[in-house]
């Protein structure tokens, strides 16, 4: 009999007084007890909504159910038949928004819980010691990756599958792309990310970090040396700014750089050879998620955080999970306000930013209330450090070194329905062609992608 309780099991966390002086894991996973009884609260439901509501299309009822019946492994396995980051995607996917916005148990009460159950069964067979994965037979054909992401992992998971050679090129020293330079620790530990890597390299997938592709060498030039396919998922990196007046004073970042200083050059790490601020007090700009990772970031650097965002909470774009662990941890929300100016010192470092309040106006192209600024309402927020999360673009060095590879005026790659560029054989998925948006959209565009490269090398056999 399913297990007809209205609300999830809550999932267990570190007390909010502890967890900001430390980088480790604060949700810290449901028990087996737990899980097995958030699993009975499915009704196996025979036209399956939440499998629509997922890019990558896992079999979740199916999961579910063997969850329920304590057989982890088989979980594990039916899970894998459609992902390849399972211990991530539990962890930092929107499920609120995807899956489990289909569930029927949502409708009147919360939904499964499917993101704390796909994470338990990843964690369990992690601990466990999973087997390696074995190599397909080789097919004799040769494909690129440039960009270690999440795009680009599955991607490179799903080729290997099918018996290709394939080569993954990372222009950072570790491969990960923002998996591992931009969600922090304390969301999802670099040790994971490191296993599920290690799970392709079992496959056969070879990884050449410290390579700019544009530079060391172009995607023409990569074809011409006998990959005979290039899949791009370099992501969005180029961050935004608001060209205010002040905005280039020492002690600006924006939280790409914060970010990577923290995360993967552990700069937390008082034994860390890299530089960064330890800020007394922080203004962060934004209302994503990327906000939300750089405000707690800084938080357990010993700072006062302010966020600045131009509309209301109910318009916050960031999950809502990651605004309320916020908030526990003491972050201050700077609500319909917006930064005009970045005031500094006598030595060039920022001292203030100069706000100014805002109101909701008439609905805009997005359909969110558009805000305007208050006449006269300028006020001023001391602070030493001062964080830019208001979107990235891609970098422009992929497409300025490849004819033929045609962008949109937002900077993103065009692709057709099957994710190929407008150049032959050259194909693209996640933020690349997106702009900004979730691990899993971009896992997403990777799957799909590598069925269409699969599709395209057999016709040309």
């Amino acid at each position: 009999m399913p297990n007809m309780r209205m609300d999830k099991n809550p999932m267990p966390v570190q007390d909010p007084e502890v967890r900001i002086h430390n980088v480790d894991e604060v949700a810290t996973g449901y028990t087996a007890e737990m899980a097995i009884d958030e699993a009975k609260r499915c009704l196996s439901c025979k036209h399956k909504p939440c499998v629509a509501g997922c890019p990558v299309n896992i079999h979740i009822p199916e999961f579910i159910a063997r969850v329920a019946e304590g057989d982890f492994e088989g979980a594990y396995e039916i899970i894998s038949l459609t992902s390849s980051l399972p211990a991530i995607c539990g962890r930092v996917c929107p499920q609120e928004s995807q899956c489990e916005a289909r569930c029927v148990r949502g409708i009147k009460g919360e939904p499964v819980s499917i993101g704390r159950l796909e994470r338990f069964v990843a964690d369990y067979m992690r601990e466990k010691g999973e087997t390696p994965a074995v190599k397909a037979e080789p097919n004799g054909h040769k494909v690129a990756v440039v960009g270690a992401g999440p795009a680009g992992l599955t991607a490179a998971g799903d080729l290997a599958k099918l018996g290709y050679e394939v080569t993954v090129f990372e222009a950072l020293h570790t491969p990960g792309g923002v998996l591992m330079y931009g969600i922090p620790e304390f969301r999802l530990p670099k040790a994971i990310v490191a296993h599920e890597i290690d799970k392709l390299k079992d496959l056969g997938v070879e990884f050449v970090t410290n390579f700019v592709v544009g530079r060391a060498s172009t995607i023409d030039e990569m074809m011409d040396d006998g990959y005979e396919a290039v899949f791009v998922g370099s992501g969005a990196g180029l961050p935004n700014f608001m060209n205010l007046p002040g905005e280039a004073l020492n002690g600006v970042y924006s939280a790409n750089e914060f970010l990577t200083r923290y995360n993967l050059m552990k700069a937390y790490d008082e034994n860390s050879s890299t530089p960064i601020q330890h800020p007394t007090k922080t203004v962060v700009v934004g209302g994503g998620n990327v906000a939300m990772d750089a405000a707690r970031c800084a938080r357990r650097l010993g700072s006062e955080v302010h966020v600045v965002y131009r509309r209301s909470l109910e318009e916050l774009p960031a999950r809502k999970e990651e605004v309320e662990h916020a908030m526990e941890e003491g972050i201050i929300f700077d609500l319909l306000n917006n930064p005009v100016a970045v005031l500094g010192d006598e030595n060039g470092h920022i001292k203030a930013v100069e706000c100014i309040k805002m109101e909701l106006g008439e609905p805009d192209e997005s359909g969110r209330r558009r805000p305007v600024p208050v006449e006269g309402s300028n006020f001023i927020i001391d602070a030493d450090c001062m964080i830019m999360a208001i979107g990235t673009s891609p970098n422009p060095l992929i497409r300025q070194t490849t004819p033929g590879l045609d962008v949109n005026r937002r900077g993103c790659l065009i692709v057709d329905e099957n994710e190929m560029t407008t150049k032959d054989g050259v194909y693209a998925g996640g933020d690349a062609v997106t702009g900004a948006a979730t691990v899993i959209s971009a896992m997403g565009a990777g799957k799909k992608a590598a069925a269409a490269m699969h599709e395209y090398l057999s016709s040309k056999e």
